[in-house]
């Protein structure tokens, strides 16, 4: 049997745990919501190496922006906790889009291709780690 001693200090180790989960999943989020920024941005001002780069993807230059603006708003809604999850899952839409124009144009698999996939890594794993109710949705199972 525990004593009081015992018992406070595996409730605090287990907050620390806790916490640190949190703050993981801070960081993770914080990553992630950085480069969708810095990507959003870069269109919306129409940089001349994002314009090269859509029109290698075949995109038409005129709705750069307007994709850069949908991606700034979409980051905005994953940084409100009221709204984060609805935004990953869009924000998981448009990941897969640059997925799949990537494989359209043949980029190497591992560093273009797969990039946007590391990112919805980053946006789902850090609201994994900070919220406990998408936990109940993603339930990982304890080996018995």
């Amino acid at each position: 049997m525990k004593t009081d001693a015992q018992a406070i200090n595996a409730g605090e180790i287990s907050a620390q745990r806790t916490g640190a989960k949190i703050w993981i999943g801070r960081i993770m989020s914080g990553f992630a919501v950085l480069f969708l920024l810095f990507d959003s941005i870069t269109k919306i001002l129409k940089a001349p190496y994002v314009m090269q780069a859509s029109a290698k993807f075949g995109y038409p230059t005129q709705y750069i922006p307007a994709i850069g603006a949908t991606l700034l708003v979409l980051t905005i809604l994953y940084v409100i906790p009221r709204t984060s999850i609805f935004a990953a899952i869009l924000l998981t839409g448009y990941l897969g889009g640059a997925v799949e124009a990537n494989l359209r144009t043949f980029g190497p698999f591992f560093s273009n291709t797969l990039f946007p996939v590391y990112f919805a890594v980053f946006v789902w794993g850090g609201i994994y780690l900070r919220d406990d109710l998408i936990k109940q949705f993603i339930p990982f199972r304890k080996k018995n």
